[in-house]
């Protein structure tokens, strides 16, 4: 069942389709700098994640693995990440653990990118040996741990036991020799969630808001029920939650529906740590080929450096000086949680 159910979350994302503004990053307006003072050449888009620099703040956040005819697809992502010089992380490594035949879709991912960053991912309900496991499998930098209780609960296979999640979370972020990268899938996290995980112990958090794959969705189809209500925090509004705690230890990568590099560079403006893609990525390898993605993920560096040259922005670091102006639901969804967002506005380090 479990294998199956791999195949038809890949067929059923690719057909769903994006809806425009559920993000929440059309509320969101970068400030545009008549006066650069750059040259194209000094514009520096790399950033270091796990200790090994990336060209560019872009995860690709699989869905894919645990089956094998789903080995190919976890190939090219690698190769294609390898070529670009961005991170990736596999999908759910449960169905590896389960059955070893299927080991050979996580494992070739560092066949074929041997130096990159490469992440595990397992629920966050795994034990400390499962864990192990899986980044030994993939010999993983990194280990998502997926939050997903929506997902599950629209499974009618799915879990309903949830009690002890966040006390499982901290015993693996103080016992795994790699970091541990709390996600949710695709319904966002509140402020007062990620100051539980963050006190627990975890450092990178990946928001993971509304407004890309929606596994809900998904799951209702599968069984064959009607489409229900749509659930979750979009994810610029989630990534401001997060931001609004101001703390330095925590590392916020922001993923969920990001369809370009104007959105990845209006998440970093905003403060995030990383950018997560899943999706449109996905979409490109099997429907073009590892070259084809190779190529997208080319232009979307080159695109993001051209953003950050109006933006005066040198360097990575400096886009949380560009003045930023948050409007519409986003803004009201700020301004009833009593999170101040006027100072995003009233940047001047650029200008």
């Amino acid at each position: 069942m479990r294998l199956n159910r791999k195949l038809e979350h890949i067929e059923l994302s690719l057909r769903q389709k994006s809806i425009e503004g559920a993000t929440g990053f059309n509320d969101i307006t970068l400030v545009h700098n008549p006066l650069p003072q750059l040259d194209w050449e000094d514009v520096d888009t790399s950033c270091v994640f796990l200790g090994k620099q990336l060209k560019v703040p872009l995860l690709i956040n699989a869905m894919t693995g645990g089956h094998p005819q789903l080995e190919s697809i976890n190939h090219n992502l690698a190769r294609a990440a390898a070529a670009a010089g961005v991170a990736l992380a596999v999908g759910s490594q449960r169905a590896a653990l389960e059955d070893h035949s299927t080991r050979s879709s996580f494992a070739v991912v560092r066949e074929a990118n041997p130096d990159g960053v490469i992440l595990a991912n397992l629920g966050a309900d795994c034990s400390l040996s499962e864990a192990r496991e899986a980044i030994a499998m993939i010999r993983a930098d990194g280990i998502q741990l997926h939050l997903n209780a929506p997902q599950e609960l629209a499974m009618e296979e799915g879990d309903r036991k949830f009690r002890g999640v966040l006390e499982n979370i901290g015993l693996l972020a103080r016992q795994l020799d790699v970091p541990v990268i709390v996600k949710e899938v695709g319904f966002g996290m509140p402020r007062e969630s990620i100051r539980r995980i963050a006190g627990a112990g975890v450092h990178y958090i990946d928001v993971g808001g509304a407004g890309g794959t929606d596994f809900m969705a998904i799951e209702q189809a599968r069984s064959g029920k009607e489409a229900g209500f749509s659930w979750g925090i979009p994810t610029a509004v989630s990534l401001l939650e997060g931001l609004a705690e101001e703390n330095e230890e925590i590392h916020l990568i922001a993923s969920g529906g990001i369809q370009h590099a104007l959105d990845c560079v209006k998440a970093l403006s905003l403060g995030c740590f990383l950018v997560g893609m899943a999706r449109p990525l996905l979409r490109i390898v099997i429907q073009d080929s590892v070259e084809g993605l190779t190529r997208y993920l080319d232009r979307f560096i080159e695109e993001t450096r051209r953003i950050m040259l109006m933006l005066g922005a040198k360097t990575v670091p400096d886009l949380k000086k560009v003045p930023v102006i948050i409007n519409g639901q986003t803004y009201h969804w700020m301004c009833r949680r009593g999170i101040d967002v006027d100072h995003y506005a009233r940047r001047q380090g650029l200008l």
